[in-house]
Parts: C-alpha cells; structure tokens; sequence
C-alpha cells in the first residue's frame, strides 16, 4: 500500500486513476480548488484544498506521502489570446515549480514525482517520422510550454533526489470526457469526417492505458525521464474519422476545411490540424502490455459495441 497525493484528481484522466489506487488498497489525498466536487466525484479519497499559484498550508500534505502525481493543468483546446498563455504557463510550469520547492521543504520526501507532460513537446512534425523519448523537442509556443514544464519537473530530481517522471500523453480518449467529446459530435449529426486532408498523424490513447503507465511510473523504480504515454498503433485524420464512422454507423466523409478550425480557435488550431507519430520505445521496453492497442476495439470497448 502506498500514500500518493494527487492533483487533477477530479479531471477526466485524474478519476480514473484516482479509482485504479484506491481500489488496489493505496491511500490517497487529492489536492483541489473545490473541494465539495472532488468529493463527490471521488469517493474512497481524502480531499484537501490547494492554491495552485501561491505557498500555503497545502505543502505539509507533501510531507511523508510515498508519491506525487501531479496532472493539474489548464486546457489548451481554446483561442489562446495572451491572458490564455499565460494561464496555460503557469498552471503548468508555475505550479510544478512550487510544487518542487513543497518538495524541497519536506521532512521526509516522496520517493517519486510523476508529472504530467504532453505530446506537444516534439511540435508539429511530418507522418513518417517517428519520435520515440529520445527525440529532440520541436517549435512553438506548445512545444516551449512542454520543454519548460519538464524542465521544472525534472529539476525536482536533480534538487532534492526524488525520482521524477514526465509523462508525455498523447490524445487521450475515453468515456465521459477527453478529446472523444469534442470529436463525436459532428458523427452524430452525420457531419463526421477528417479535419483537413485528413493526413495528420495522431498518437492517441485510450484512458485505461494512460491510468495503467502512470502505474507503471509511480511503481516501477526503473522509470524515470520522460515516457511517451501513446498507443503504440498511432493513425492519421482520415483513419480515426473512419474508425469513428465505422463504430457509430455513422458516414465519415465530411471533410472540414483547416480554414474552418483556425477561424474558431485560431493559432490553436495547431493541435487538431498538425500532429506527430509518437511511439512508446519506454513502455515497450519495460514490458508494459497495452490493454487498448487498437482504435477500433479501443472505440468499441467506450460505446459498448
């Protein structure tokens, strides 16, 4: 049994691993703004309050936990004007920062810090290029985010010597929230299709497989540095809106213009009109087993079919 404090714990990747600790016997604390909906969204849990952006009481919760999972973090799927930015910053790198210096402050530290990271840290890059955890970062404000956010986590284990892994999560689908909302809609007023031409990469992964490498993070001392958290069978546009299609009989030839998109949310655009082939070298080499490998099955298994 291990004590792990959490944050992000009441997000759509956080209540399912907040369920998968508990339900193997852990202990668990989840640090939150709102405490009455952490609560009732995760029985079983202890709940304490945070300020994300400032010191306070919230740091002895740090004291004597085993790990820390940290996924707090802003969405980034909306027009990122400056006052965007910087909440997309500092509610990531920021808040990694203090949550080293909480780190650094404690009696007896954790023996582990998983970070959350992103994808986004390799930038838009061509379909036949595949980045394992080696890559070098690419351009652009997502990419510096990510390269700075994990520069903050990793200073953690170079400070204070806690192990510290940074996991860099692809497109996360599942039920009752992730990218899957935003990406059905359309199919189910039988105006699904790829966003453009439909030939950006997507490293995508089903919510139990993140809960599961998170696991593997948090357990296995051999972990450490950055992890892509991707399918190992990543695909592009036009193959998910097939696949989309395919699961919910809908018809999936309804392309949308890049123009459309960038119209609506502008230099975010980036996010669903470019990609990256991400592949999981780590995982591969530490054994792990994906429950959730393919896009169809991985599609199945949320819409019951």
């Amino acid at each position: 049994m291990k004590t792990v404090l959490v944050t992000g714990g009441s997000g759509f990747i956080g209540r399912g691993l907040v369920k998968a600790l508990l339900a193997r016997g852990d202990r668990v604390t989840v640090l939150t703004r709102d405490v009455q909906r952490a609560q009732a969204a995760l029985p079983g849990a202890r709940v304490a309050t945070w300020d994300p952006e400032r010191p306070g009481p919230w740091f002895e919760e740090v004291d004597g936990v085993d790990g820390i999972i940290h996924l707090a973090g802003e969405p980034i799927a909306k027009r990122w004007t400056e006052p965007v930015r910087r909440q997309i910053v500092n509610s990531r790198v920021e808040t990694t920062r203090l949550m080293g210096e909480a780190i650094g402050k404690a009696r007896r530290k954790p023996g582990v810090f998983v970070c959350a990271s992103a994808v986004g840290y390799y930038g838009p890059q061509p379909g036949d290029k595949v980045l394992d955890e080696s890559a070098a970062p690419g351009e652009g404000f997502l990419a510096d985010v990510v390269v700075r956010w994990e520069e903050a986590a990793r200073a953690v284990e170079a400070q204070h010597g806690t192990r510290s892994v940074q996991l860099r999560i692809g497109v996360t689908i599942g039920e009752g929230g992730g990218a899957l909302d935003k990406m059905i809609a359309p199919f189910k007023l039988f105006l699904g299709g790829p966003i453009g031409d439909g030939t950006q990469v997507i490293s995508w992964i089903h919510v139990d497989d993140v809960v599961g490498l998170t696991l593997l993070a948090l357990d296995n001392e051999a972990v450490r540095g950055p992890l892509n958290v991707t399918s190992p069978n990543a695909a592009t546009g036009e193959e998910v809106a097939r696949a989309l299609g395919v699961v919910l009989h809908r018809p999936s030839w309804l392309r949308v213009p890049e123009a459309v998109v960038k119209l609506g949310l502008g230099d975010a655009a980036e996010i669903i009109t470019t990609g990256q082939r991400v592949y999981p070298r780590r995982a591969e080499e530490l054994g792990y087993t994906f429950r959730r490998a393919d896009l169809v099955p991985a599609l199945q298994s949320i819409f019951g079919r």
